[in-house]
């Protein structure tokens, strides 16, 4: 599974939401009197805290915006994955030609709009572009297992532009359920699209599984791919795992928690761990 670059990095500065501190002042009527609550504190022998001291409870601050070094530092690394898992470098070059194809948009009938959606997946999938072009910092890193492939991407996003594009994955099992797609040369090729389960991690999730039948190097072949897609705040993971010789479902689960927990602690201002934390 080869790909090529990943769109340029895109910086997004998020607003920090910074904690309002309460305060209660104390009051005067005009008479010189001193609010209530405050007068009885003081007879009670109570010190008054001082106002600016005062921080709200059961308010967490928002995360961090994320950086380009964040972005970078929670891209998943070998001790994160099991199965032996190979870091690779020019995982921004790979390039699958299955996922190349024009969709047969008269085998949809009435419902054109249908294959323009799924014309979109195949051309998303193929250019390391599901959740669109990220507004923020972007990372990139991939991972071989003998003929399978494992890419992840770490990214800051527009928030109303990345729930949307998370929706919009939610119907492609629907929309796309499966469809056909012409190669440049003339072949034709069965494309399946079904939901996938994705760890219950992040804000919001998606999940597919999408299968290409057609020829390479001669003879038939099958490209399968997992796919899941995470947000944590305004900032996303995407996993996408398989190959010719099938899926990647358990490794793509892997990857999905422990890259989640890594952007996360990323965002709350931390280092992720050279090992990978321990999850259920």
């Amino acid at each position: 599974m080869s790909r090529r670059p990943s769109h340029p990095v895109r910086l997004l500065a998020s607003a920090l939401a910074a904690g309002a501190l309460l305060t209660t002042a104390a009051c005067s009527d005009g008479s010189g009197s001193e609010n209530a609550s405050d007068t009885a504190a003081e007879q009670a022998g109570v010190a008054r805290p001082d106002a600016a001291k005062q921080t709200p409870t059961g308010s967490p601050s928002a995360p961090a915006a994320l950086t380009e070094a964040g972005a970078k530092a929670a891209l998943l690394t070998e001790a994160d994955l099991e199965g032996g898992w190979n870091q690779v470098q020019d995982a921004d070059k790979w390039r699958d030609r299955l996922l190349v194809g024009k969709v047969d948009v008269a085998a949809f009938l009435t419902a054109k709009s249908s294959a323009t959606d799924c014309q979109a997946l195949l051309d998303a999938l193929y250019d390391d572009g599901l959740l669109g072009d990220p507004s923020g910092p972007s990372a990139l890193t991939g991972f071989e297992q003998g003929d399978s492939r494992l890419l992840e991407q770490v990214a800051g996003y527009d928030r109303a532009g990345l729930d949307a594009r998370l929706k919009w994955l939610r119907t492609l099992p629907d929309t796309c359920d499966e469809f056909t797609a012409t190669g440049s040369g003339g072949a034709e090729r069965t494309v399946q699209v079904t939901e996938a389960s994705v760890p219950d991690v992040g804000d919001a999730r998606a999940g597919l599984r999408v299968s290409v039948q057609g020829d390479a190097d001669g003879g038939p072949a099958t490209l399968t791919l997992d796919i899941a897609a995470v947000r944590v705040d305004t900032s996303a993971v995407t996993v996408m795992g398989g190959g010719l010789e099938g899926g990647q479902t358990d490794s793509v689960e892997q990857a999905v928690r422990q890259g989640t927990e890594r952007l996360k602690t990323v965002l709350d201002g931390g280092t992720p761990s050279p090992q990978p934390t321990t999850m259920d």
